[in-house]
Protein backbone atom coordinates (compact mmCIF):
# COMPACT_ATOMS: atom_id res chain seq x y z
CA UNK A 1 0.00 0.00 0.00
CA UNK A 2 2.80 2.40 0.86
CA UNK A 3 4.45 1.72 -2.47
CA UNK A 4 1.21 2.47 -4.30
CA UNK A 5 0.76 5.68 -2.31
CA UNK A 6 4.26 6.75 -3.15
CA UNK A 7 3.72 6.07 -6.82
CA UNK A 8 0.51 8.07 -6.78
CA UNK A 9 2.07 11.00 -4.89
CA UNK A 10 5.09 11.25 -7.14
CA UNK A 11 3.30 12.54 -10.25
CA UNK A 12 1.65 15.29 -8.21
CA UNK A 13 4.96 16.40 -6.73
CA UNK A 14 6.96 16.25 -9.94
CA UNK A 15 5.21 19.16 -11.70
CA UNK A 16 5.69 21.45 -8.70
CA UNK A 17 9.36 20.52 -8.48
CA UNK A 18 9.74 20.86 -12.23
CA UNK A 19 8.01 24.25 -12.24
CA UNK A 20 10.28 25.55 -9.49
CA UNK A 21 13.38 24.29 -11.29
CA UNK A 22 12.14 25.84 -14.54
CA UNK A 23 11.55 29.16 -12.77
CA UNK A 24 15.09 29.15 -11.41
CA UNK A 25 16.44 28.47 -14.91
CA UNK A 26 14.34 31.12 -16.64
CA UNK A 27 16.33 34.34 -17.28
CA UNK A 28 13.09 36.37 -17.46
CA UNK A 29 12.15 35.30 -13.96
CA UNK A 30 15.64 36.13 -12.72
CA UNK A 31 15.66 39.58 -14.31
CA UNK A 32 12.14 40.45 -13.19
CA UNK A 33 12.73 39.07 -9.70
CA UNK A 34 15.93 41.09 -9.26
CA UNK A 35 14.24 44.30 -10.45
CA UNK A 36 11.24 43.73 -8.16
CA UNK A 37 13.51 42.94 -5.21
CA UNK A 38 15.65 46.05 -5.76
CA UNK A 39 12.52 48.21 -6.04
CA UNK A 40 11.14 46.77 -2.82
CA UNK A 41 14.44 47.21 -0.97
CA UNK A 42 14.71 50.82 -2.16
CA UNK A 43 11.19 51.52 -0.91
CA UNK A 44 11.68 49.88 2.49
CA UNK A 45 15.16 51.21 3.24
CA UNK A 46 14.82 54.61 1.56
CA UNK A 47 15.87 56.55 4.71
CA UNK A 48 19.05 54.48 4.90
CA UNK A 49 19.87 54.45 1.19
CA UNK A 50 19.11 58.08 0.32
CA UNK A 51 22.21 60.27 0.76
CA UNK A 52 20.11 63.39 1.51
CA UNK A 53 16.66 64.50 2.56
CA UNK A 54 14.64 64.42 -0.69
CA UNK A 55 12.82 67.64 0.28
CA UNK A 56 15.89 69.63 1.33
CA UNK A 57 16.46 72.60 -0.98
CA UNK A 58 19.62 74.53 -1.68
CA UNK A 59 19.35 76.96 -4.57
CA UNK A 60 23.12 77.35 -4.62
CA UNK A 61 23.34 73.70 -5.69
CA UNK A 62 20.60 73.83 -8.32
CA UNK A 63 21.00 71.70 -11.47
CA UNK A 64 24.26 70.04 -10.50
CA UNK A 65 25.19 67.40 -13.11
CA UNK A 66 25.81 63.67 -12.39
CA UNK A 67 29.16 62.59 -10.98
CA UNK A 68 30.76 61.79 -14.35
CA UNK A 69 29.99 65.21 -15.87
CA UNK A 70 32.24 68.20 -15.36
CA UNK A 71 30.95 70.47 -12.62
CA UNK A 72 29.56 67.68 -10.44
CA UNK A 73 29.56 68.03 -6.65
CA UNK A 74 30.71 65.20 -4.32
CA UNK A 75 27.80 63.70 -2.42
CA UNK A 76 25.31 64.18 -5.27
CA UNK A 77 25.95 61.16 -7.50
CA UNK A 78 23.06 61.79 -9.91
CA UNK A 79 23.05 65.56 -9.63
CA UNK A 80 20.32 67.85 -8.34
CA UNK A 81 17.08 69.35 -9.64
CA UNK A 82 16.29 73.02 -10.22
CA UNK A 83 15.80 73.62 -6.48
CA UNK A 84 19.02 71.92 -5.44
CA UNK A 85 17.33 68.73 -4.17
CA UNK A 86 19.35 65.55 -4.49
CA UNK A 87 18.05 63.60 -7.49
CA UNK A 88 19.22 60.19 -6.27
CA UNK A 89 17.35 60.64 -2.98
CA UNK A 90 14.19 61.73 -4.77
CA UNK A 91 14.37 58.70 -7.07
CA UNK A 92 14.78 56.37 -4.11
CA UNK A 93 11.86 57.88 -2.22
CA UNK A 94 9.83 57.84 -5.43
CA UNK A 95 10.20 54.06 -5.39
CA UNK A 96 7.97 54.03 -2.29
CA UNK A 97 5.07 55.48 -4.24
CA UNK A 98 5.71 53.05 -7.10
CA UNK A 99 5.67 50.03 -4.76
CA UNK A 100 2.52 51.11 -2.90
CA UNK A 101 0.63 51.73 -6.12
CA UNK A 102 1.92 48.58 -7.81
CA UNK A 103 0.97 46.29 -4.92
CA UNK A 104 -2.23 47.82 -3.56
CA UNK A 105 -3.83 48.93 -6.82
CA UNK A 106 -2.97 45.69 -8.63
CA UNK A 107 -4.31 43.57 -5.76
CA UNK A 108 -7.53 45.59 -5.60
CA UNK A 109 -8.06 45.26 -9.35
CA UNK A 110 -7.27 41.54 -9.16
CA UNK A 111 -9.78 40.89 -6.37
CA UNK A 112 -12.59 42.78 -8.10
CA UNK A 113 -11.95 41.26 -11.50
CA UNK A 114 -11.39 37.73 -10.21
CA UNK A 115 -14.61 37.61 -8.20
CA UNK A 116 -16.71 38.89 -11.09
CA UNK A 117 -14.88 36.70 -13.61
CA UNK A 118 -15.42 33.56 -11.55
CA UNK A 119 -19.12 34.32 -11.13
CA UNK A 120 -19.61 35.07 -14.82
CA UNK A 121 -17.75 32.02 -16.05
CA UNK A 122 -19.12 29.51 -13.56
CA UNK A 123 -22.79 30.46 -13.39
CA UNK A 124 -23.29 31.73 -16.95
CA UNK A 125 -26.78 32.81 -17.97
CA UNK A 126 -27.96 36.25 -16.88
CA UNK A 127 -25.04 36.60 -14.44
CA UNK A 128 -22.57 36.21 -17.30
CA UNK A 129 -24.61 38.51 -19.54
CA UNK A 130 -24.77 41.34 -16.99
CA UNK A 131 -21.08 41.16 -16.04
CA UNK A 132 -19.94 40.83 -19.67
CA UNK A 133 -21.99 43.87 -20.75
CA UNK A 134 -20.57 45.83 -17.82
CA UNK A 135 -17.05 44.91 -18.93
CA UNK A 136 -17.81 45.94 -22.53
CA UNK A 137 -19.17 49.30 -21.43
CA UNK A 138 -16.26 49.93 -19.07
CA UNK A 139 -13.65 49.06 -21.70
CA UNK A 140 -15.22 51.45 -24.21
CA UNK A 141 -13.63 54.37 -22.35
CA UNK A 142 -9.91 55.16 -22.87
CA UNK A 143 -8.17 53.89 -19.73
CA UNK A 144 -5.86 56.85 -19.07
CA UNK A 145 -8.58 59.41 -19.79
CA UNK A 146 -10.95 57.60 -17.44
CA UNK A 147 -8.26 57.54 -14.74
CA UNK A 148 -7.75 61.29 -15.06
CA UNK A 149 -11.50 61.91 -14.84
CA UNK A 150 -11.88 59.64 -11.79
CA UNK A 151 -9.00 61.29 -9.92
CA UNK A 152 -10.35 64.73 -10.81
CA UNK A 153 -13.74 63.74 -9.37
CA UNK A 154 -12.48 61.87 -6.30
CA UNK A 155 -9.69 64.33 -5.55
CA UNK A 156 -5.93 64.13 -5.78
CA UNK A 157 -3.88 61.93 -3.50
CA UNK A 158 -2.40 58.46 -3.40
CA UNK A 159 -5.67 56.87 -2.29
CA UNK A 160 -7.49 58.40 -5.26
CA UNK A 161 -4.83 57.10 -7.65
CA UNK A 162 -5.13 53.58 -6.24
CA UNK A 163 -8.93 53.65 -6.47
CA UNK A 164 -8.80 54.94 -10.04
CA UNK A 165 -6.38 52.23 -11.18
CA UNK A 166 -8.37 49.47 -9.48
CA UNK A 167 -11.68 50.71 -10.90
CA UNK A 168 -10.21 50.84 -14.41
CA UNK A 169 -8.13 47.66 -14.60
CA UNK A 170 -10.49 45.12 -12.97
CA UNK A 171 -11.90 44.44 -16.45
CA UNK A 172 -8.61 42.88 -17.58
CA UNK A 173 -8.75 40.32 -14.79
CA UNK A 174 -12.46 39.74 -15.24
CA UNK A 175 -12.24 38.84 -18.93
CA UNK A 176 -9.28 36.50 -18.56
CA UNK A 177 -10.60 34.78 -15.42
CA UNK A 178 -14.04 34.35 -17.00
CA UNK A 179 -12.52 32.66 -20.05
CA UNK A 180 -10.39 30.36 -17.91
CA UNK A 181 -13.32 29.52 -15.63
CA UNK A 182 -15.39 28.50 -18.66
CA UNK A 183 -12.66 25.99 -19.49
CA UNK A 184 -12.14 24.77 -15.94
CA UNK A 185 -15.80 24.19 -15.12
CA UNK A 186 -15.99 21.55 -17.88
CA UNK A 187 -13.13 19.55 -16.41
CA UNK A 188 -13.70 16.21 -14.70
CA UNK A 189 -12.75 17.46 -11.24
CA UNK A 190 -15.53 20.07 -11.29
CA UNK A 191 -18.05 17.52 -12.55
CA UNK A 192 -16.96 15.17 -9.77
CA UNK A 193 -17.40 17.93 -7.16
CA UNK A 194 -20.89 18.61 -8.43
CA UNK A 195 -21.70 14.90 -8.38
CA UNK A 196 -20.59 14.76 -4.74
CA UNK A 197 -23.04 17.56 -3.95
CA UNK A 198 -20.56 20.37 -3.19
CA UNK A 199 -22.17 23.80 -3.15
CA UNK A 200 -21.40 26.04 -6.12
CA UNK A 201 -19.48 28.65 -4.14
CA UNK A 202 -17.46 25.97 -2.36
CA UNK A 203 -16.63 24.39 -5.71
CA UNK A 204 -15.50 27.79 -6.98
CA UNK A 205 -13.34 28.40 -3.91
CA UNK A 206 -11.78 24.97 -3.46
CA UNK A 207 -11.70 23.57 -6.99
CA UNK A 208 -11.78 26.26 -9.68
CA UNK A 209 -9.89 29.12 -8.01
CA UNK A 210 -6.72 27.09 -7.23
CA UNK A 211 -6.50 26.08 -10.89
CA UNK A 212 -6.97 29.68 -12.04
CA UNK A 213 -4.37 30.96 -9.57
CA UNK A 214 -1.26 30.46 -11.80
CA UNK A 215 -2.87 32.64 -14.45
CA UNK A 216 -3.80 35.21 -11.80
CA UNK A 217 -0.21 35.41 -10.55
CA UNK A 218 0.98 36.18 -14.06
CA UNK A 219 -1.73 38.80 -14.61
CA UNK A 220 -1.03 40.39 -11.24
CA UNK A 221 2.66 40.77 -12.06
CA UNK A 222 1.89 42.40 -15.39
CA UNK A 223 -0.69 44.68 -13.76
CA UNK A 224 1.93 45.98 -11.33
CA UNK A 225 3.92 47.40 -14.22
CA UNK A 226 0.79 48.98 -15.69
CA UNK A 227 -0.11 50.53 -12.33
CA UNK A 228 3.35 52.12 -12.04
CA UNK A 229 2.95 53.66 -15.51
CA UNK A 230 -0.56 55.00 -14.77
CA UNK A 231 0.61 56.58 -11.50
CA UNK A 232 3.53 58.20 -13.33
CA UNK A 233 1.11 59.65 -15.91
CA UNK A 234 -1.15 61.02 -13.20
CA UNK A 235 1.87 62.49 -11.39
CA UNK A 236 3.05 64.02 -14.64
CA UNK A 237 -0.22 65.96 -15.03
CA UNK A 238 -0.32 66.87 -11.33
CA UNK A 239 -3.14 64.55 -10.25
CA UNK A 240 -1.25 62.26 -7.89
CA UNK A 241 0.23 63.18 -4.52
CA UNK A 242 1.54 66.61 -3.56
CA UNK A 243 3.98 68.10 -6.05
CA UNK A 244 6.59 68.45 -3.28
CA UNK A 245 6.63 64.70 -2.61
CA UNK A 246 9.02 62.80 -4.89
CA UNK A 247 7.37 60.71 -7.60
CA UNK A 248 8.90 59.54 -10.84
CA UNK A 249 6.14 61.15 -12.92
CA UNK A 250 6.56 64.41 -11.05
CA UNK A 251 10.31 64.36 -11.67
CA UNK A 252 9.70 63.82 -15.37
CA UNK A 253 7.26 66.75 -15.46
CA UNK A 254 9.80 69.00 -13.73
CA UNK A 255 12.70 67.81 -15.87
CA UNK A 256 10.77 68.52 -19.06
CA UNK A 257 11.12 72.24 -18.35
CA UNK A 258 14.91 72.00 -18.13
CA UNK A 259 15.62 69.31 -20.70
CA UNK A 260 18.16 71.46 -22.57
CA UNK A 261 20.02 72.70 -19.48
CA UNK A 262 19.69 69.72 -17.08
CA UNK A 263 18.83 66.60 -19.08
CA UNK A 264 19.46 64.29 -16.10
CA UNK A 265 16.42 65.52 -14.15
CA UNK A 266 14.13 63.97 -16.75
CA UNK A 267 16.33 61.12 -17.97
CA UNK A 268 16.89 59.20 -14.74
CA UNK A 269 13.22 58.86 -13.70
CA UNK A 270 12.38 57.75 -17.26
CA UNK A 271 15.09 55.09 -17.02
CA UNK A 272 13.69 53.97 -13.65
CA UNK A 273 10.22 53.59 -15.15
CA UNK A 274 11.53 51.67 -18.16
CA UNK A 275 13.58 49.24 -16.05
CA UNK A 276 10.76 48.62 -13.54
CA UNK A 277 8.10 48.06 -16.21
CA UNK A 278 10.41 45.79 -18.21
CA UNK A 279 11.19 43.89 -15.00
CA UNK A 280 7.53 43.31 -14.12
CA UNK A 281 6.73 42.32 -17.72
CA UNK A 282 9.67 39.91 -17.84
CA UNK A 283 8.66 38.40 -14.50
CA UNK A 284 5.07 37.97 -15.66
CA UNK A 285 6.11 36.45 -18.97
CA UNK A 286 8.58 34.13 -17.27
CA UNK A 287 6.00 32.97 -14.72
CA UNK A 288 3.50 32.37 -17.51
CA UNK A 289 5.96 30.13 -19.31
CA UNK A 290 6.72 28.27 -16.09
CA UNK A 291 3.20 27.94 -14.68
CA UNK A 292 1.32 27.29 -17.91
CA UNK A 293 1.42 23.50 -18.43
CA UNK A 294 0.91 23.85 -22.19
CA UNK A 295 3.85 26.24 -22.65
CA UNK A 296 5.95 24.21 -20.19
CA UNK A 297 5.62 21.18 -22.45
Amino acid sequence: MSGASASLAAPGERPRTGALAAALRNPRVWFGGIVAALLLLAAIFAPLLAPHDPLQQDLMLGQLPPFWVEGAEPGYPLGTDSLGRDLASRLIYGARVAVIVAVVAALAAAVMGTVLGLLAGFFGGWVDAVISRLVDIWMAFPAVLLAIVLVAVIGTGLEAVIIAIAVIDWTRFCRVVRAETLVQKEQDYVLAARTLGLASFRTLRTEVLPNVMPLLITLLTLEMGIAVIVEAILSFVGLSISSDEPTWGGLIAEGRQYIHDAWWIMTFPILCLIVVVLGFNALGDGLRRVLDPVMRR
